[in-house]
């Protein structure tokens, strides 16, 4: 049997993929312009950067100093010296106010702080600095342990602070779209659901990532998680599969792939650290009852297939392709949206309970937590 024939490629704008998203998704751009200028100007929010080291700390700066309508960056931190020497050599460095992490904390009016340091000193970061009253961006992912996860939003939520995770396909608009395909029930009961999150790591790399056993699952595949939890709640059982392809070189788990049980579904995600297509190859679908839907690539401007069993809403029984605006950047609108909550115009869409549910469901993806934790 054929697959019907593919629709001629729907693109769909920012203004389309927001008029049909659910309540949480914010705009990808345009904020900036109505922020920090001119009569209606709202204070601009005071934020700090703890640490350089995190995989995505630099692009986070970037974003932080990129929309200086809606941040006033305080202070960066970064207590290792060597490296802390290096970076002020780079253009983007070299005119920051360079401070120490208690200098930071005890700033005038500091209302947040993005922590991006090595994987393990981030939650021990992050306690610090709600303890000192502040929001936060925090990058993922959250830990080693569940348990210290937990304190961690009990504390935030104890001092009524925000703890904004770092997974970054939560604001990427295929992604908002999926959810507004299985929030509308277009594709029935969801069934199935596969992702795959690769990379071709090198050998620093691999020494670097070795110190975690859960290996890339645990460091790349987690954005998925998310994903998943999001759309289907936590699972009822995850099952690990982890492989160590040169045990005489290194310990790092570099080719994965976790099965997680749901009373109606069950769903994969795959990471693989020795593919050298990994970047290209990284997808994710959902398949229903009535219909299915595939993104590939995710990123930077992702493509998906929609099958429908019936049209819907301008959109035909059959195959089609469509197309999604390329965001203005990366980071962008996860920080417009933490400014959005910082100020009380709205609330984070993603709450402490499915935050450790995630983290859970990461843990036990890579055999990190076991079956009786």
């Amino acid at each position: 049997m054929t697959d019907p024939p593919m629709n001629p490629a729907l693109n769909l704008s920012r203004r389309q993929i927001l008029a049909a998203a659910p309540a949480f998704l914010v705009p990808l751009t345009g904020w900036s312009t109505a922020v920090g200028a001119g009569p209606n100007a709202k204070p601009r929010i005071r934020i700090g950067q703890i640490g350089t080291k995190h995989a995505h700390a630099e692009g986070k700066l970037q974003t932080i100093l990129k929309h200086p309508e809606t941040f006033e960056f305080v202070g960066l931190v970064e207590p290792d010296a060597q490296r802390r020497q290096r970076l002020q050599q780079k253009p983007l460095y070299r005119d920051l106010p360079w401070v120490s992490e208690d200098e930071l904390l005890g700033s005038d009016g500091l209302q947040a702080v993005a922590v991006e340091t090595q994987i393990a000193d981030l939650v021990p970061t992050a306690m610090r600095c709600l303890s000192a009253g502040m929001h936060l961006h925090l990058d993922k992912p959250a830990g080693e342990s569940l348990q210290a996860c937990r304190a961690m939003h009990d504390l935030a939520t104890d001092r009524g602070r925000t703890i904004q995770m770092g997974y970054m396909l939560r604001y990427n608009p295929a992604f908002q779209f999926a959810h507004r395909l299985v929030r509308d029930g277009w594709l029935g009961q969801i069934t199935e659901v596969s992702g795959m999150m690769g990379k071709y790591m090198g050998d620093a790399g691999r020494i670097e990532l070795a110190q975690y056993s859960g290996g890339g699952m645990f460091e790349l595949a987690c954005h998925l998680i998310d994903q998943l939890v999001s759309l289907l709640g936590p699972p009822e059982k995850v099952t690990a599969h982890t492989r160590r392809t040169f045990p005489e070189k290194d310990s790092f788990a570099d080719n994965q792939m976790a099965v997680f049980d749901y009373p109606q579904a069950i769903a994969t995600i795959r990471c693989n650290h020795i593919d050298p297509m990994g970047g290209s190859r990284r997808s994710f679908s959902i398949t229903g009852t009535e219909g299915t839907f595939a993104i590939r690539p995710l990123e930077p401007a992702p493509v998906a297939r929609l099958g429908l069993d019936r049209p819907r809403d301008g959109y035909i029984k059959g195959y089609q392709e469509v197309r999604f605006e390329k965001p203005a950047g990366r980071y962008d609108a996860e920080f417009l949206d933490l400014a959005a909550v910082i100020r009380g115009e709205k609330t984070l869409d993603w709450d402490a309970a499915h935050d450790v549910a995630t983290h859970e469901a990461i843990l036990r993806s890579c055999e990190m937590l076991d079956s009786s934790s």
